[in-house]
C-alpha cells in the first residue's frame, strides 16, 4: 500500500461524491482544480451547507504530483523554483516524491508576515545573503489555499492574497532586499454574508462565485441526515462505500487537465462571451476572460474538444453574477439564467 492510500484510509474525509446537492459549488470547485487559471472561487452561503467539507473532500480526489521533497515551495522537478535551479546548477540532484495535493488554510487572524513570509534584513545586509522564512503562500504553491471567512480578513491581506493568486508569484520586499518564489495555487474563499460583505473590488477578483443554501427538497434533506449519521457511525466504511464514485471523479479531473490545452473556442463563442458580459452590464474585462476560460474548462471537463455557446451560458452563471454592479451585492439575485437566455 502506498503512502497516499494509507493516508486516506487512516484519516478518511467525508467523500466529495457523497455530498448531497450543491451542484454549482461542486462544479465551480472542479473547474478550478482542472484549470487554476480560472481564478479561484468564492463560496457564499449560510452555515452548515458543506462549504469546507467540499473543499477538503475534493483535495483527496486529485492525482498525486511529483514534488521536490525538501523544497519549501513544493516545486515541480520538471519546472523547479529558482532555489532548486541553483542546486541543480551546483551539481546537486533533487530528491523527488509523489505527493497528493493538500488544503493549506489561512487563519482569519494571520499577519502579513505569516502570509507572505519574512526576510532577515540584518543577515542580508551583513552577510549579503537573503535569509527567507517561508510563509503560507510558500506552503500553498501547487496546493489548494482555503480561506474560510474571507470577508473577515483585513482588506489589505485579501488584496495581497489575490495579487499572488493572479501572478502565481509571491515577492517579499524589505528595504532594498527582494525575494520571489512561486505561489501558484487554487484559491477557495468561503464566507457567510450575514457576517459582512467583501468590498466589490475584491469580490470581482475571484474568478467564480457561487451562492449555496440549505436544501429545500424534503427528500434531499433527509438524505443529508442519513448520510451524515452513516458517516459518524463508521467513517472508514462510509468512505469506502463511495470510493468508486470518488475515483471516477478524480480520473475525470486528470483527463480534463490533459485535454484542456487542446480545447478550442467554437464558432461564435467569443462573440457570445462579449454579448453576455455587455448584456448583463458587467464592468471591465476580467469577467470576459474568466467567462471564456470557464467555458473552455467546462468543455474539457465534459470531454469535448470544442467549447460551445451553451458552455458560455452555463459558465456565465458562475463567472458573472458577482460582477454585476447595478445593486448592492447583498441584494443581488444569483439566478440570472432567464436573463442570459434573452441576450
Amino acid at each position: 500500500m502506498d503512502k497516499q492510500t494509507s493516508d486516506k484510509s487512516a484519516n478518511p474525509a467525508y467523500p466529495f461524491a457523497a455530498i448531497v446537492g450543491q451542484n454549482d459549488m461542486k462544479l465551480a470547485l472542479i473547474l478550478n482544480v482542472v484549470n487554476p487559471k480560472v481564478g479561484g472561487v468564492l463560496i457564499r452561503g449560510e452555515k452548515g451547507t458543506a462549504k469546507s467539507t467540499a473543499v477538503r473532500a475534493l483535495a483527496r480526489l486529485l492525482p498525486a504530483q511529483p514534488t521536490v521533497s525538501d523544497c519549501p515551495y513544493n516545486c515541480d522537478p520538471a519546472n523547479p523554483c529558482p532555489a532548486c535551479r541553483e542546486r541543480l546548477a551546483a551539481g546537486e540532484s533533487l530528491p523527488v516524491e509523489q505527493r497528493r495535493v493538500r488544503v493549506v488554510e489561512l487563519p482569519v487572524g494571520a499577519t502579513e508576515d505569516r502570509l507572505l513570509g519574512t526576510l532577515d534584513l540584518e543577515a542580508a545586509l551583513s552577510e549579503g545573503e537573503a535569509r527567507f522564512s517561508p510563509g503560507i503562500l510558500a506552503a500553498a504553491n501547487r496546493q489548494i489555499l482555503y480561506v474560510d471567512e474571507v470577508n473577515l480578513l483585513d482588506d489589505h491581506l485579501v488584496d495581497v492574497l489575490l495579487d499572488a493568486a493572479a501572478m502565481g508569484v509571491n515577492t517579499v520586499e524589505r528595504e532594498s532586499v527582494s525575494l520571489s518564489h512561486p505561489a501558484a495555487f487554487t484559491l477557495v474563499g468561503t464566507m457567510n454574508p450575514e457576517e459582512g460583505e467583501l468590498r466589490p473590488q475584491l469580490t470581482d477578483r475571484f474568478g467564480l462565485c457561487v451562492q449555496v443554501k440549505g436544501l429545500a427538497d424534503p427528500a434531499l434533506r433527509q438524505e443529508v441526515i442519513v448520510r451524515q449519521l452513516a458517516w459518524e457511525a463508521d467513517p472508514a466504511a462510509f468512505a469506502a462505500a463511495w470510493a468508486t464514485e470518488g475515483e471516477a471523479i478524480g480520473l475525470s479531473i486528470a483527463q480534463a487537465r490533459e485535454l484542456l490545452p487542446s480545447v478550442q473556442a467554437g464558432p461564435g463563442v467569443l462573440e457570445r462571451v462579449v454579448a453576455v458580459s455587455l448584456g448583463l452590464g458587467t464592468d471591465g474585462h476580467r469577467g470576459d476572460l474568466t467567462l471564456l476560460k470557464g467555458a473552455l474548462t467546462l468543455a474539457a471537463w465534459e470531454e469535448r474538444g470544442e467549447a460551445t455557446l451553451d458552455d458560455v451560458n452555463r459558465a456565465a452563471l458562475l463567472a458573472l453574477p458577482h460582477r454585476l454592479r447595478r445593486r448592492p451585492l447583498a441584494e443581488m439575485e444569483f439566478d440570472i439564467a432567464d436573463k442570459i437566455k434573452r441576450i
